[in-house]
């Protein structure tokens, strides 16, 4: 609400993990939507619990709405598929069962070429949209026209990955592979590697190894520890290793592009 992004018909919540700086704020956010008298359906995803935990609170608090909630407890692989992208979770090292998720754009139609769609007597207008959208086309004298013989090669889609609380993970590193933006937890500084490893959580500098490993275009940390209020030194640690991080705030918007892809 304070970002102005509303709660759209199209809306899912995806929760990594079931401790309760994690999963609290689902209630009030639920009952929110039933004031604003909401009607559309809404799925949450996420481990095993998540379902039990949702029910008793709907149940012990006595919340009507006229919108029905849909909880999916997932794994490993893709847990939801929106088309023109797909949601895909994997198991990370933490105290509880914990999922991190990667949202990937799939590949998109390759460039198009007006030289190739000329030659071949494409007619400029909705013949070419429906080429550029990857889609063939019959021509008036019969002709059909595929994209290949138009566009050039597919081009990778997006992909934003969210590493939940976790220690130093080779499942996550796999997922966030040639992702555009890791948001990865950073709870405790590099001085405290060992309790954050124990407590199943991350400093920067392991953030920082997962991404170079990954080969990710940029890191962002996050889940700091309410410690450290100036975060400069955290920022340096990861740097170190990898020099295209920023550290998160509230309300932070960062924007993705396709660059020259």
């Amino acid at each position: 609400m304070r970002a102005k992004v509303g709660f759209p018909t199209r809306f899912r919540i995806f929760i990594t993990h079931l401790h309760g700086d994690h999963v609290f704020g689902i209630p009030g956010l639920l009952h929110t939507m039933a004031l604003m008298n909401r009607d559309a359906p809404l799925e949450i995803y996420g481990p095993k619990g998540l379902a039990n935990f949702v029910r008793t609170v709907l149940e012990v608090v006595h919340m009507k709405s006229d919108y029905p909630v849909y909880v999916r407890e997932v794994g490993d692989g893709v847990v939801y598929d929106g088309g023109d992208y797909v949601v895909r979770a994997c198991w990370v090292s933490h105290g509880v069962p914990a999922l991190a998720y990667a949202v990937e754009e799939k590949p998109r139609p390759g460039r198009f070429h007006p030289e190739r769609a000329r030659a071949l007597g494409v007619p400029m207008g909705p013949l070419w949209k429906r080429l550029q959208m990857g889609k063939a086309v019959r021509l008036p004298d019969g002709r059909l026209v595929r994209p290949e013989d138009i566009l050039g090669p597919a081009r990778p889609g997006l992909k934003l990955v969210y590493s939940g609380d976790t220690g130093p993970c080779e499942a996550l590193v796999e997922l966030a592979r040639g992702a555009d933006l890791l948001i990865h937890e950073a709870t405790l500084g590099d001085e405290h590697t060992e309790r954050a490893i124990a407590e199943g959580h991350s400093t920067p500098s392991i953030a920082a190894q997962t991404a170079l490993k990954a080969g990710v275009k940029r890191l962002v940390l996050t889940h700091i520890s309410a410690r450290y209020r100036d975060t400069t030194t955290l920022l340096e640690q990861a740097r170190a290793t990898f020099p295209n991080t920023i550290v998160a705030e509230d309300l932070m918007r960062i924007s993705l592009r396709y660059e020259n892809r």
